[in-house]
């Protein structure tokens, strides 16, 4: 009985002291989220292109998804990628435009950002523009080497069709005031994952709509 007891003892202590210690390897991400530093900003650049081999990808900036009431973010982006789209146009970059959800049309696109006639607009698509689409071949047929990643949402849209880009060969400018979410995280995680991705952020430049020039 005494030796019963002793074993008893030791299974309990055992227990006992193996509880703090699961409970530390329990620990998630979920758990530091409070306490986790955010990293610094990474550095915007300034950013010369040359028009004819590079192309700018205007996604999702329609009535449904940049409005307001909606994103007022988008919204408030809005004129000024127009201004960067009408520059460019009249420099002869080539522009495609997308839209977001099902049933969406290019007269969806937002009036002040209405595609010129033979700019293509990409059907819905989701996140990634180049999945079901001919988007590749469109940019690769033009001789396009530089991509300018504009949209909404940012942490959708610009984050993984500018990855994929820049997975694809693509040297990708982010103007980071021209990619919008319903808040600052969702486009403060997108420009810190396309800069710092491995693969990704060698090819990747952040930028101003201001920074940019033809």
């Amino acid at each position: 009985m005494r030796c019963l007891a002793s074993v008893v003892l030791i299974a309990l202590c055992g227990i006992s002291a193996a509880v703090p210690f699961t409970a530390a390897r329990a620990q998630s991400v979920i758990d530091e989220w409070a306490s986790t530093k955010v990293p610094p900003p990474p550095a915007l650049k300034p950013v010369a292109l040359a028009p004819r081999e590079t192309a700018l990808l205007v996604m999702d900036f329609t009535v449904q998804t940049c409005t307001p009431q909606r994103r007022l973010r988008c919204a408030n982006s809005a004129p000024k990628v127009a201004k960067l789209v009408t520059e460019a146009r009249q420099k002869g970059a080539f522009i495609i435009f997308s839209v977001a959800l099902p049933g969406s049309t290019a007269a969806d696109i937002l009036k002040e950002l209405t595609p010129a006639a033979g700019e293509p607009v990409l059907p819905p698509l989701g996140p990634d523009k180049f999945i079901n689409s001919e988007l590749e071949t469109m940019l690769k047929g033009r001789g396009i080497k530089t991509v300018v990643a504009l949209g909404t949402q940012a942490h959708t849209s610009v984050l993984h069709t500018g990855a994929a880009a820049a997975l694809r060969g693509f040297k990708v400018i982010v103007p980071v005031d021209g990619m919008s979410g319903d808040d600052a995280w969702p486009e403060l995680y997108t420009a810190w994952h396309l800069a710092n991705a491995a693969r990704i952020g060698p090819q990747v430049t952040l930028t101003r709509l201001d920074m940019v020039s033809f």
